[in-house]
C-alpha cells in the first residue's frame, strides 16, 4: 500500500471503488440445500422449480419421519416444515430436528395463526414461520434472511465502508478539533464493528491502515494541545478531572439513587459491543466520550477522575492520599476519600458507598446488598475484570489464544459480562428507579512496535510510559515532557522527565531485547497516547 494512501485518498479511491463494485457484482451465491417436508409436497412443485432455477437444491419429503431420515442421510442447510402432517406432527419433528441438528434453521409452515400453536413452535426453538398459502417471494425472502443474511450484511458493510473511505480520509487530512476527534473515533469504532462481520481480508487491511493513520494524526493532535489544555491557554475538552463535575454531579440532584460503575481498562469499542446486552435492561440516555489524562493508568487517571484534580494537585492538596511510584503501597487506596473531598468541594453533603469487586464472591455479596444501597444517593462500584484480563493475556498463553485479536477481546468482554456479578447487579437495578452510569478511567491498545529506551533501576516499569533519571531515548519516538509540572505530574527528581509512547509502540530495554519484545508483542497495554486509551466512554442509562 503506498505511503501516501490516506493523505491522497482521492487518487486511490477510484481504484478501490472499481475493485469492490466488481466483487459485489460477481459474488457467487452459496449452493444451499433445502429440506421441505409437507404431506402435500406434490402441490408445491412450482415453488420447488422456482427455487431450483435460482440455484437452490431442494429435497422434498412427505412426512416428519422421512424428514428425519433425509437429514441423517444428507444434512440440509435449512428446513421448511409443515406444522400439520399425519403421523409425526410438525412440532414433534421440530423437537427431534433441533435435538440432533440444533444449528440448522427450521421454518414452520402452518395453515393456522392460532397463538398457542405459535407459542409451542417458538418454545421449541423454531427460527421463523410462514402462514399458508405461501408465495415464492415469501420463501425466497425467508431463505435470504436465515441463510444469506451474513453474506448480504458483509457485502453491504464492505460497499458502505468503501463509500465512506474517501470522506474519512479527507477529514484526517484536515485540522480537527477535540470534538471532531471524538466523532471521528465514533465513526472508526462503528466501521470496525461493522467490518468485523466480513471475511474480506482486503477490506480489513484497508480499514486497519486507515485506523493506524487516524491514530498517528490523533497522537500529533493530542501532543500539540495537551499542555495548552492543562495550562488554560486553550479551552479543554471533557477530561478526567472534569467529567464527574460536569456529567455525574448533576445527576445527584435528582430524587433517585445513582449507581456509578467504573469498569477498569474499558474501551469505547467494548462498550458498543456490549451495549445491546445492556439495553435489554436499560435504555441509553447519553452515550458520551471524554479524554483521559496522561499517563493513561489507574494510578493517575482514576485518581484524577475521582478527585477532580491533576496528580500533582492531589499530592499538594491531599498529600495523605497520594502515593508516588517510588513509594511502597497500593497506588489507589484512597479513591473513596478523594471522591468525598471532591463532593464536598462542590457542595454535596451526602453519604456515598465505595465497592471494589475483585472476585466473584464479593460480587455476589454486593448483589444481595442492593436493597441497602438504595438508601444512598451515590454508590460507586469498581470492576477490575478487563484490566485483569489484559494482564492475564500477557502472562498466559491460554488467555492469549482466547483473546487473540481485537474482535476476540471484545467477544471475551461480552462473555464475561453475561456471566458476571455485574450482570446480576444490573438485573437487580433494572427493577428499581435509579440513575446508572457506566464509565472507565482509561482504555488500552494492542502493542506491536518496540521502541528502545535505557534507564536506571528506578525508572518506572510501565511499557507505555517512563519516568525517571538517566533516561536514554530518541525524542522523535516519544512524547517528551522534560518538566512534569507542565502536565501536572509529580516530580520525583530534579532530572526526571516523562516520556510516552505513541499509537501501538511500547518501550523495550536493550538487555534481553528479543526475549522482552517477544513476550510483550501483541498484548494489550495502557499508559501512553492512542485513540483507544485516551477517548473513553461515559454512559448514562435509565430503567425502561
Amino acid at each position: 500500500m503506498p505511503r501516501d494512501f490516506f493523505r491522497r485518498p482521492a487518487q486511490y479511491f477510484g481504484a478501490i471503488d472499481v475493485i469492490y463494485c466488481k466483487r459485489a457484482l460477481t459474488m457467487d451465491k452459496n449452493n444451499l440445500t433445502i429440506l421441505w417436508a409437507d404431506d402435500e409436497i406434490e402441490l408445491l412443485k412450482p415453488h420447488i422449480l422456482f427455487l431450483e432455477e435460482r440455484g437452490y437444491s431442494v429435497i422434498p419429503v412427505m412426512s416428519g419421519s422421512e424428514a428425519i431420515d433425509a437429514m441423517a442421510e444428507q444434512p440440509a442447510d435449512i428446513v421448511f416444515l409443515d406444522e400439520n402432517m399425519p403421523g409425526m406432527s410438525g412440532i414433534d419433528t421440530l423437537e427431534i430436528l433441533k435435538g440432533r441438528w440444533p444449528h440448522v434453521p427450521v421454518i414452520m409452515i402452518t395453515k393456522s395463526d392460532e397463538e398457542h400453536i405459535m407459542d409451542e413452535a417458538i418454545g421449541s426453538k423454531i427460527n421463523d414461520y410462514l402462514i399458508k398459502p405461501v408465495n415464492p417471494n415469501q420463501i425466497l425472502l425467508t431463505l435470504k434472511k436465515h441463510t444469506e443474511a451474513r453474506r448480504l450484511r458483509s457485502q453491504k458493510s464492505t460497499l458502505s465502508y468503501q463509500q465512506q473511505f474517501r470522506e474519512i480520509g479527507m477529514e484526517l487530512s484536515g485540522r480537527m478539533s477535540a470534538d471532531e476527534w471524538v466523532e471521528m473515533y465514533r465513526k472508526l469504532v462503528y466501521w470496525e464493528l461493522e467490518l468485523s462481520g466480513t471475511d474480506d481480508s482486503n477490506i480489513h487491511d484497508i480499514f486497519i491502515s486507515q485506523k493506524d493513520e487516524a491514530n498517528q494524526q490523533f497522537c500529533r493532535f493530542y501532543e500539540n494541545h495537551y499542555i495548552d489544555w492543562l495550562s488554560g491557554a486553550e479551552e479543554k475538552p471533557l477530561m478526567s478531572t472534569t467529567v464527574l463535575r460536569e456529567k455525574l454531579f448533576p445527576l445527584l440532584h435528582e430524587n433517585r439513587p445513582t449507581f456509578f460503575i467504573v469498569i477498569d481498562n474499558f474501551r469505547y469499542d467494548q462498550w458498543k459491543f456490549i451495549q445491546p446486552a445492556i439495553e435489554q435492561l436499560f435504555r441509553t440516555e447519553r452515550d458520551e466520550i471524554y479524554y483521559a489524562i496522561l499517563p493513561t493508568t489507574t494510578q493517575f487517571a482514576r485518581n484524577a477522575m475521582f478527585s477532580g484534580l491533576m496528580p500533582s494537585e492531589i499530592e499538594r492538596k491531599y498529600p495523605q492520599y497520594w502515593v508516588n511510584e517510588d513509594q511502597e503501597g497500593w497506588k489507589n487506596q484512597y479513591e473513596s476519600e478523594l471522591l468525598g473531598e471532591n463532593l464536598r468541594r462542590h457542595g454535596f453533603n451526602l453519604k456515598h458507598t465505595y465497592h471494589k469487586v475483585l472476585n466473584a464472591q464479593y460480587g455476589k455479596k454486593l448483589v444481595d446488598n442492593i436493597p441497602n444501597l438504595m438508601q444512598n444517593k451515590l454508590n460507586v462500584i469498581i470492576y477490575n475484570f478487563i484490566d485483569m484480563l489484559s494482564h492475564a493475556r500477557t502472562d498466559s498463553d491460554i488467555v492469549r489464544e482466547l483473546a487473540d485479536d481485537e474482535k476476540a477481546y471484545r467477544s471475551l468482554t461480552l462473555s464475561w459480562l453475561e456471566h458476571s456479578p455485574l450482570m446480576e447487579v444490573l438485573k437487580e437495578l433494572a427493577e428499581r428507579d435509579v440513575n446508572l452510569v457506566i464509565t472507565t478511567d482509561h482504555g488500552s491498545v494492542k502493542i506491536d512496535r518496540p521502541v528502545r529506551v535505557k534507564g536506571d533501576r528506578e525508572v518506572s516499569v510501565n511499557l507505555r510510559y517512563k519516568q525517571g533519571r538517566l533516561l536514554d531515548y530518541n525524542p522523535r519516538d516519544v512524547f517528551e515532557v522534560k518538566d512534569p509540572a507542565k502536565i501536572f505530574l509529580p516530580r520525583l527528581h530534579v532530572t526526571s522527565p516523562y516520556i510516552f509512547c505513541h499509537e501501538n509502540d511500547f518501550f523495550a530495554y536493550p538487555n534481553n531485547y528479543n526475549q522482552y519484545v517477544q513476550y510483550y508483542m501483541n498484548t494489550f497495554q495502557h499508559g501512553g497516547i492512542s485513540l483507544e486509551e485516551i477517548l473513553i466512554p461515559f454512559i448514562v442509562l435509565r430503567n425502561k
